[in-house]
């Protein structure tokens, strides 16, 4: 029988300069994306359980996440439902628990699992998730709720489509349980844990595969 998680919404950087410029979240676009976000930001207050929100701070002399300038800002989808009860969380770092309190809040709270939605799937969402583990944490992230961008380098270019689903597929093998929102409502409703695979059948089920 599952134990009914005692859960926590994330929402990371759902910040302006994820709505335009070279950041700009392009899978899944962010008209699809923001209107889960706010979904799930509702069931999360119809259901009691708390809302972290979260912003990302590069100083007031960088061109994106600057506290001076209007991209720093959430978008008002977020802003507008923000209640007195959410725990404000300025970070530094990709993952939302370096340089924060965020971790002693949680425990305070004995809350054992986090759902993460927000920018960037390729980012943030991904180290949250990833470090998530060793706080004794466990991670949830919506694929319908994050998003990414195309990404080039030295290394090669990958199109953000691609980014985003080799990322979910990547999270659930091992560092979060991943589904889309509407599932994820229906977990909460019914108080059980998201199903999440874990490495050993990843890849068995992958060299089936390939």
């Amino acid at each position: 029988m599952s134990v009914t998680p005692r859960r926590a919404l994330v929402v990371v950087d759902v910040q302006q300069d994820y709505f335009g410029g070279p950041l700009e979240i392009q899978y899944p676009p962010t008209s699809e994306s923001l209107p889960q976000i706010a979904r799930a930001i509702d069931a999360a207050g119809t259901a009691g359980i708390p809302v972290v929100v979260v912003q990302h701070l590069a100083g007031e002399e960088a061109p994106v996440f600057n506290p001076n300038l209007p991209g720093f800002r959430l978008h008002p989808e977020v802003e507008s439902r923000r209640a007195e009860s959410w725990k404000s969380v300025v970070k530094q770092y990709g993952t939302v628990f370096a340089g924060t309190d965020l971790v002693d809040w949680l425990s305070e709270r004995e809350i054992d699992t986090v759902t993460l939605v927000g920018y960037m799937t390729n980012n943030c969402v991904l180290a949250s998730a990833a470090e998530a583990e060793t706080h004794g944490i466990s991670a949830e992230v919506l694929s319908d709720a994050t998003g990414a961008i195309h990404l080039a380098n030295d290394a090669g270019f990958v199109d953000a489509k691609t980014v985003h689903s080799t990322l979910m597929v990547l999270m659930n093998s091992n560092f979060a349980a991943v589904a889309d929102t509407g599932t994820w409502v229906e977990a909460v409703h019914a108080g059980r844990p998201l199903p999440k695979s874990d490495l050993g059948t990843s890849a068995g089920l992958g060299a089936q595969q390939a």
